[in-house]
């Protein structure tokens, strides 16, 4: 009896599968938590020989990085926006100046002048409106120097497929990269989790994580029990930079604030990175 009632209820969900299909509805069977943690645990942050410091806004577009900046030739910031602190503080702090790439916008924001801009988003094919990573740092003078590279990514989901797509060689002239982390929310979802981990798998075989932050102003989300920011940033270190020193233990870091205060001039919620993201069962 129990056996012809599983068969029945699988026959009922394959029927409602191809009905919601037809409507341009999928469902599928969710990520196991589990398989989110063991993700979320690969990106602990790690001490290394450099302590960190703060480039950029004291909220929203400034972000922490190694104090590993002497002889770094340019910057690359794609996802201008309407913010380029980072990039200003950059130049004023260590004289490092940027290239800008933003399709949404005519020209830099903030009365900045940048290396150049090129109104262009970041993606995996080169026309009108999209030129891949490896093109852009390509044309660059810098490339052509050998000295190593910054990358500030703000790309609102493209950074996976961009960064999948490009190249090794580009990728390691990165000394530090830093990255907006979009739709953490989707995680959850079979398909994108192969390419979240795929994009993962192929920036920590070079690089450390030396930080994590959430931005409180995406809120959180709840996937089975794995608790998670909607975006996070990440800056990673390139691992012939410096050996580890063990994991960082303290969150926030004292040099972290909110990416938000205030929202419709309401105070807003600050977010910190969720246990499960650095707590290992043997600490």
């Amino acid at each position: 009896m129990e056996l012809k009632k599983h068969r029945v209820i699988r026959k009922i969900a394959r029927l409602l599968k191809r009905s919601l299909a037809r409507r341009s509805v999928y469902i599928d069977r969710a990520v196991e938590p589990q398989h989110l943690v063991a993700l979320a645990r690969k990106l602990r942050p790690q001490r290394t020989g450099f302590d960190l410091v703060r480039i950029g806004g004291t909220n929203d577009g400034g972000y922490l990085l190694p104090d590993d900046l002497d002889d770094i030739a340019a910057c690359f910031s794609p996802g201008v926006a309407a913010n380029s602190t980072f990039e200003i503080d950059l130049l004023q702090k260590k004289g490092i100046g940027s290239h800008l790439a933003d399709y949404s916008v005519n020209e830099p924001p903030m009365n900045f002048k940048p290396l150049s801009f090129t109104k262009k988003y970041i993606g995996t094919v080169n026309d009108d409106m999209f030129m891949t990573l490896d093109n852009w740092v390509r044309d660059q003078k810098e490339f052509k120097t050998k000295k190593d590279l910054l990358l500030q990514m703000d790309i609102e989901g493209w950074e996976y497929p961009s960064l999948l797509s490009t190249s090794e060689e580009v990728l390691k002239r990165f000394r530090i990269i830093i990255l907006e982390i979009h739709d953490i929310e989707s995680w959850g979802h079979p398909p994108f989790f192969r390419t979240v981990e795929a994009f993962f798998a192929k920036l920590l075989q070079n690089f450390h994580v030396v930080h994590n932050h959430p931005n409180n102003f995406c809120g959180a989300i709840n996937l089975g029990g794995f608790e998670a920011p909607r975006v996070i940033e990440l800056t990673l270190l390139r691992k012939d930079r410096s050996d580890t020193l063990g994991f960082c233990d303290q969150f926030p870091h004292p040099l972290d604030t909110q990416n938000v205060l205030l929202h419709k001039n309401k105070p807003y919620k600050d977010l910190y990175l969720p246990k499960d993201w650095y707590q290992f069962p043997e600490d």
